[in-house]
């Protein structure tokens, strides 16, 4: 299995996407739990981010979050999406740190594919450079196909974001096959330069194999298998589990 001495050393962030927070909230109304105080508590107990993916029904997180998630974020804020208009205007009044590009549908329950990037070049890089222009660093949702790469470095992204749904999906029936493509698709991107995120389906079954295994690997974001663990072990105790599997890697 590859796992080079640039995979061994490189420090991955942890972002926590706390979107089932504000799922949470909304099925009963009013303001509990809070999402601005989670987020704080998430960096308070070790997260090295804050994640949110606001979609236009508002279902989770709603745009106001955003807003007000903004001032009090003192680690990284990533905000994913579809860019839509509307979407694109958020991100260009919050400025968040970095913003990654996600190809779902409206009515999607979560993100399930990324993006073709020979197709959807033009508006690609149309997007990026936009966000470029206010300082924002962009990162790619991309399924595990080294020939995805290098269009989406083509689009003047900074980073790619690997959909990892698949790895999850067949990890306990083959762990090492359930992760070549992963590798392939990482090895290709640290020869074309772009930074590599991951995530989707991530836990602490699988998250220690797979930094062990991806080089150049820079952030996870995690949500709902942290979130769903966290009802167990609580929420300081599960983001420090999640950082160990990230250190033993």
């Amino acid at each position: 299995m590859y796992s080079s001495n640039f995979a061994e050393k490189m420090t991955t962030k942890l972002s926590v996407n706390i979107n089932k927070i504000a799922t949470l909230r909304n099925a009963r109304g009013g303001n509990i739990p809070n999402v601005v105080q989670v987020a704080i508590d998430c960096e308070k107990f070790g997260a090295d981010g804050i994640t949110v993916h606001p979609r236009p029904d508002e279902r989770h997180i709603r745009y106001t979050d955003v807003l007000d998630l903004k001032p009090v974020i003192t680690t990284e804020f990533n905000i994913e999406g579809n860019p839509t208009s509307d979407f694109i205007d958020l991100v260009l009044r919050v400025k968040p740190n970095q913003v990654t590009l996600v190809p779902d549908a409206p009515d999607a329950i979560t993100s399930n594919a990324g993006w073709d990037t020979l197709k959807h070049a033009d508006f690609l890089k149309e997007v990026i450079e936009e966000f470029h222009k206010h300082g924002i660093r962009t990162s790619i949702f991309l399924d595990p196909v080294v020939a995805q790469v290098a269009g989406a470095k083509a689009t003047g992204t900074d980073r790619i974001e690997l959909y990892t749904e698949a790895f999850a999906a067949n990890y306990t029936s083959n762990r090492e096959k359930a992760i070549q493509p992963y590798i392939e698709t990482a090895i290709e991107a640290g020869k074309l330069d772009l930074g590599l995120n991951a995530g989707h389906d991530l836990s602490l079954e699988n998250l220690a194999y797979f930094k062990k295994n991806i080089p150049g690997l820079l952030e996870v974001s995690i949500g709902h298998a942290l979130i769903a663990d966290s009802l167990y072990l609580g929420l300081e105790a599960t983001i420090k589990a999640y950082k160990a599997c990230l250190q033993k890697g």
